[in-house]
This record gives structure tokens, C-alpha cells and sequence, in this order.
């Protein structure tokens, strides 16, 4: 956009507006074209209108564009409108969920640092800092994620970040995100807190003491399983070294899919509304269910975290898990039984989505490692969408007719 064009009225005031309202308009910088809604800005370069203009847009010197590998508008209307949902300084998205978490280590920390990682996280992460990050000579050691007591022994003098799901993928486990913080922090480390499954209209670590935070943009935040990407979100200083990685490394997210994670936005605070009032009434079926041996939801009053999670959230999300009888057979009966459900290991969807942890999101996991983390055979995680809570509690039925 011309530095010299002033949009004026043509721009929304968002002083002091709540969040629905910044998650339908905040980011968005009309153009001298005067469109209403969010532009795509399908371009790999940028002109400019002198050679002296170039040079210092490329030295820093004045704001502008310059590449698409790193700066591009319809992004960066994503980028601002997060930014402003959780609270932070900055935003900067990445190409999927796993390029953030990438982003973020391959930023912050360089070998001899260490990390500290809950054993509770989803399995790709695992990979990454098991088989990457360790190679590069990255120290990471993994907690419980709720031992609050293990976190603070676990650090040691070259730990750099702590990086947690919670909730967790798929157990719903959680952590005192303010206690953690302040762990941390009294060590001279950084709080990393993947907040996929809450979305800021449900949590919003940043404001309980966290340092960062990451999402899978390809979950509840498109909210139809369209696209993938991700983004991570924090203080300007953070950010401005992740922002250099990318221009570099090139993780970008494409003008196309920023676009569509806009358009989710609009209505994120009302699907995941919907998704917890669905997921709620689910979990509280299962519970009473013959064949089922234990339900894994946060919405529950027989979750151990149950408090805790109506302390810090705003909703218990989406995602339900639950031990059948049988164990690995006898999930696998279960789930082949549905009629309605989609089986694939995708979540966030507006559809309901089952899956068999073991042997899809975590099946790469050495079974000592899924043991640790908690992801028996018989556990069957299902990502509550919109349909109708008694379609879905009828196609549930089938599977438990299967044990």
C-alpha cells in the first residue's frame, strides 16, 4: 500500500472494543479501492517507484513490502487481527501449526540451550524436538504436565523455554498456565504455551503470564478443514527474531489460506460456543455409558482439573477422549462401527471427526513414549463439530453395540 494513502473513516475505530468486534475487523487497512471486506493480495514481489525507494525497503529503513516470502498484506491483516484476539504486541504466522513450533525453537535457541517440554503434547511435536532439534544439539527433557514441582526441578541453568499444550492433545490434561509462568520466569525462562484446542476466545495465555503462544491455524481457527497454517504470538522483541527466521527460512503462509483463517475469525467466539455445548453433551452421555471405562474431559466434574479449567478458561473446547473396553480391538470395533462421524485424525472441524490416538497422531511414539504421555490402545479421541448432539450420540451408539 502507497505510504502516501490515508484511509480515514474508512477504517474502523477499535478503540476499546470487545473481542467479537476484533475478531470481525481488527487488521484490516482498506485501500484507496474502498473495499468492505478483507482483500487478497495475490503477489510474490512489490514495485517501487524509485531505486532509492528499493534500497531503503530493503535496508529497513521505511516501512513498505518487499517480498511475499515474508511480508504480504492479506498476512498480515491475519497477523494483526490475532495479535489483537490474545492480547500480544505481535503476531507472525507460519505455513502449519508444526512451522510455528519450528519457528519458535529455531528463533530463541541455539545449541547447549535447553527445553523443557510436557510429555503431554501432540506426537509431531514430540518428533520434532526428538529427531531435529536434538540434533542440532538442543537439550529437551520432558514433565509431567501438571506437576507443577517437576517443572521446577526440571530446570537447569541453560533452559531456555517451557513449552506445553494445554489442553492437551487428546487427554485434556492442563497446567496452571500463571503458576508455570512464574516458575519460569523466577529461572530466567520462557513460557511457551500452544493454545490450538481453546483458540483465544476461550483462553488466553499470554494475559495468565505466558510468553508466547502458538496455534495450528488449520484447526478451530479456519474451523472447516480447509486450510493449513499456523502463527505464533508474543512481544515485539520475540517476534522480531521469528520474523527474521522466516524471511530466511521461508515457512510463509500463503495470502490464500490467511484469507480464509480471516474469514474463520469472524465467527470463532460463536462455533466455539457451539463446539463446547456439543462436546459437553457428549461427554456427559459417554460417562453413563456400558462399555465405556473412562471419559477425558475437562467439562466434567470427575476430571481431576476441572476447577482449574473453569479458572482459566472460558469454555472446556471441543475435544472429547474415552477409554472402551477391549483395548485396541475393541476401539478399532468402535470406531469402524460409525456411520456419520469422519474418521481422520483432523480436529477443529465443523464436522465430527474420531480417531485412534495409538496408531494415527501418536503411532510414530515408541510405546514407552505413548505409555508415558498416556495414550493407551483403548483410548479413542473424538473433535466435537455442529451437528445435531443426538445424530451424533446415535452414531456413537453403533460403536458401543460393536464392543
Amino acid at each position: 500500500m502507497s505510504q502516501e494513502w490515508d484511509a480515514g473513516r474508512l477504517d474502523s475505530d477499535l478503540e476499546g472494543v470487545a473481542f467479537d468486534t476484533l475478531a470481525v475487523r481488527a487488521g484490516q487497512h482498506r485501500t484507496p479501492e474502498g473495499e468492505h471486506g478483507d482483500p487478497m493480495f495475490f503477489t510474490s514481489s512489490y514495485v517501487f517507484r524509485t531505486a532509492a525507494d528499493a534500497a531503503a525497503r530493503f535496508a529497513g529503513e521505511v516501512p513498505g513490502n518487499v517480498y511475499s516470502r515474508y511480508t504480504n498484506p492479506t498476512v498480515r491483516s491475519f497477523e494483526e487481527r490475532i495479535a489483537a484476539l490474545e492480547g500480544a504486541e505481535q503476531a507472525v504466522a507460519t505455513a502449519t501449526g508444526m512451522a510455528a513450533i519450528m519457528a519458535v525453537v529455531m528463533s530463541l535457541c541455539s545449541a547447549g540451550d535447553h527445553v523443557l517440554v510436557s510429555r503431554s503434547v501432540f506426537g509431531s511435536t514430540i518428533s520434532l524436538f526428538e529427531k531435529y532439534f536434538k540434533r542440532f544439539g538442543v537439550e529437551v527433557d520432558y514433565v509431567p504436565l501438571a506437576d507443577l514441582s517437576a517443572w521446577d526441578a526440571a530446570i537447569k541453568s541453560n533452559t531456555k523455554l517451557l513449552f506445553v499444550e494445554s489442553p492437551s492433545n487428546p487427554l485434556a490434561e492442563l497446567v496452571d498456565i500463571t503458576a508455570l509462568s512464574e516458575i519460569a520466569h523466577a529461572k530466567g525462562a520462557m513460557l511457551v504455551v500452544d493454545n490450538c484446542f481453546c483458540t483465544p476466545a476461550l483462553q488466553q495465555p499470554l494475559k495468565l503470564g505466558a510468553d508466547i503462544v502458538v496455534h495450528s491455524a488449520t484447526k478451530f481457527i479456519d474451523g472447516q478443514g480447509r486450510c493449513m497454517g499456523g502463527v505464533v504470538a508474543g512481544r515485539g522483541e520475540q517476534m522480531k527474531e521469528i520474523v527474521g527466521f522466516l524471511r530466511t527460512a521461508g515457512p510463509t503462509l500463503s495470502p490464500f489460506n490467511a484469507w480464509i483463517f480471516l474469514k474463520g475469525l469472524e465467527t470463532l467466539n460463536l462455533r466455539m460456543k457451539a463446539h463446547c455445548a456439543n462436546a459437553q453433551q457428549l461427554a456427559e452421555w459417554l460417562e453413563q455409558q456400558d462399555g465405556i471405562e473412562k471419559v477425558h474431559y475437562a467439562g466434567l466434574k470427575s476430571h481431576p482439573q476441572h476447577e482449574l479449567a473453569q479458572r482459566q478458561q472460558k469454555g472446556f473446547g471441543a475435544v472429547v477422549s474415552f477409554e472402551v473396553k477391549g483395548g485396541k480391538e475393541g476401539a478399532w470395533r468402535f470406531i469402524d462401527a460409525t456411520r456419520l462421524i469422519s474418521i481422520t485424525a483432523n480436529l477443529g472441524d465443523s464436522k465430527t471427526t474420531i480417531t485412534h490416538p495409538s496408531t494415527t497422531s501418536h503411532g510414530r511414539l515408541a510405546p514407552q513414549e505413548r505409555e508415558a504421555a498416556g495414550i493407551r490402545d483403548s483410548l479413542i479421541r473424538i473433535a466435537v463439530g455442529l451437528e445435531d448432539v443426538a445424530d451424533l450420540q446415535a452414531d456413537l451408539a453403533r460403536g458401543l453395540a460393536a464392543l
